[in-house]
């Protein structure tokens, strides 16, 4: 079984790439859900999971994984039709793969994004060690763990950006809004409108 085939994400997928694949799965077939059809398949979603989600077990996989040759999947296709039932899905045909890069949407110089350190290093994310000077908050996760948001505005204001659009972001939302409005990525908010009430707000 490879992990990363059931949870449908990229090997060089970052953790909260790979958690948000595990729930959206996990929320398809549930039992509760999907009844005793998906039952089979949440064990494989769980088993997976289980195993990617502890960095030492998963860089343990990763590293048996470049070592050794990738099985050869001889499971029958049941899903294919039968031939001569109609126009069949051309064969050979390469697989999606998402981008490691995908939280920022860039990639290259001037990113964060360096694709020789994706498998390297146990210890650090992709972006390597911070650099020093920390300021604010430090993530525990993602491409830029163990770097203090002061640092990561330095090097990638978008990745900010982007944090601050995402669920995962909430707990720094007062540390980005102050870095954003310094970067000038956001305007200030004049007098009138912040006095302005929502309409479903109480007065």
């Amino acid at each position: 079984m490879d992990p990363y085939k059931v949870l449908q994400v990229d090997p060089e997928a970052e953790d909260e790439v790979v958690q948000a694949a595990y729930r959206r799965l996990a929320q398809k077939y549930h039992p509760d859900v999907a009844g005793l059809a998906g039952s089979d398949r949440m064990a494989s979603i769980n088993a997976a999971w289980e195993l990617l989600r502890d960095p030492v077990r998963r860089a343990s996989y990763d590293r048996e994984r470049r070592t050794s040759s990738p099985p050869v999947d001889r499971t029958p296709d049941r899903s294919a039709p039968h031939p001569g039932s109609g126009p069949q899905p051309p064969r050979g045909r390469p697989q999606e793969t998402v981008s490691a890069d995908w939280a920022s949407g860039r990639s290259g110089a001037g990113s964060g994004y360096d694709p020789a350190r994706m498998g390297a290093a146990d210890g650090y994310a992709a972006a390597g060690p911070p650099p020093g000077n920390a300021s604010g908050s430090v993530l525990t996760f993602g491409r830029y763990a163990n770097w203090s948001l002061g640092e990561i505005a330095r090097r990638d204001i978008d990745y900010v950006e982007w944090l601050d659009r995402m669920p995962i972001g909430r707990p720094y939302r007062d540390e980005i809004d102050v870095i954003l409005r310094q970067a000038g990525r956001r305007r200030s908010v004049s007098s009138t409108d912040d006095q302005r009430r929502g309409l479903f707000r109480r007065r």
